[in-house]
């Protein structure tokens, strides 16, 4: 066997490894990476769950009429604390005609987000390729981790392809940060958000007479909750245009489509999602007091995912850790609500 053909056989042997490990990884990410919820009962408690706000598709991002913004609103920014970032160098300014007409079809590498920015030759600002615009050099980021997990090698591997080819394109030269470094950083990023993504959940419970869902939507909206993007879902807009919904309240998809007006409803899921809201938005006290407040007017009880009663010795427990929690975001440079921790757990 020649020694070309040997190395051949080399390469495809290794790529094949590879994909496989690619495959095994998002396989075991689909069945065990869950995001964490935080249940009340005694104190603040990471447990596993698939109904979660924040681990929701494209569709749920604009639940809310305080979330539907302007088209003027600002796009995610490429940022260190969260991206492995590639420079593109130019030897001239190139339209952004040209930009938008080589940038990746997709902004994705597997289940990573992909960002492209280009420095505005006029204004100096880095901004989303646009036509009409000149740009003098373009700068890449993948967001080393999400709620999927930590960015893999494959995925580097993806993005690197993407922005090579729009380097190519473009006619500038891609200077790429080392693989094995993106990915210990990846990794330990990962367990920085694994430790701190805590998602408050609890139940409010009828102590009596079931609630049709339009009776629930009429309480609710007393209380300051508006209809969300999907069935079944009731959300409290955040404090700024832009923000998502600081609170959101939950029930039974399938009764919220029933035609049945007599469809009813025994239990309420009253969310909040730590890392998607500001500490100065006060939300965990907005939190507490949409509890009892509607707890009060549907006749219902405040239970914990066992069902038992929750007391207000547990509130102020889980209160005095989410400071503890809020401490930890900041000593990262990544305040809850902000930006790049949207991002990051997301």
């Amino acid at each position: 066997m020649s020694l070309t053909l040997s190395l051949s056989l080399l390469g495809l042997l290794i790529l094949a490894i590879l994909a496989f490990q690619y495959w095994w990884r998002t396989n075991q990410a689909e069945k065990l990476r869950r995001p964490f919820v935080a249940t009340v009962s005694d104190g603040l408690r990471h447990e596993p769950r698939l109904d979660l706000p924040g681990a929701s598709d494209a569709a749920e991002a604009q639940d809310g009429p305080g979330l539907r913004l302007p088209a003027g609103r600002r796009l995610p920014k490429i940022d260190a604390l969260i991206d492995a970032i590639a420079a593109i160098q130019l030897e001239s300014p190139v339209s952004g005609e040209l930009a938008v007409a080589h940038a990746p079809t997709s902004r994705r590498a597997g289940t990573k987000p992909m960002l492209l920015e280009g420095l505005d030759a006029e204004t100096g600002e880095w901004e989303t390729p646009i036509h009409e615009r000149r740009y003098s050099e373009f700068q890449a980021g993948v967001q080393l981790a999400n709620r999927s997990g930590a960015l893999n090698e494959i995925e580097y591997s993806e993005f690197v392809h993407k922005v090579q080819s729009f380097a190519d394109g473009v006619g500038g030269m891609a200077d790429f940060p080392d693989m094995l470094d993106v990915v210990a950083r990846a990794r330990e990023l990962d367990q920085f958000a694994q430790g701190t993504d805590a998602q408050l959940s609890l139940q409010l419970r009828s102590n009596g007479v079931a609630w049709s869902v339009h009776y629930v939507q009429q309480v609710a909206s007393r209380h300051g909750f508006v209809p969300g993007a999907l069935p079944g879902r009731l959300v409290m807009s955040g404090v700024a245009d832009g923000d998502p919904p600081m609170l959101v309240l939950s029930f039974d998809s399938q009764a919220a489509l029933a035609d049945d007006p007599q469809a009813v409803l025994k239990e309420l899921t009253l969310s909040l999602d730590v890392a998607q809201t500001a500490e100065v938005s006060e939300a965990f006290p907005a939190w507490h007091s949409a509890a009892t407040a509607l707890c009060a007017e549907l006749n219902a009880t405040i239970v914990d995912e066992n069902g038992v009663p929750v007391t207000l010795h547990a509130f102020d427990a889980i209160g005095k850790e989410l400071k503890q929690l809020y401490s930890q975001f900041e000593d990262r440079d990544l305040q809850a609500g902000s930006p790049a921790a949207r991002r990051l757990f997301s």
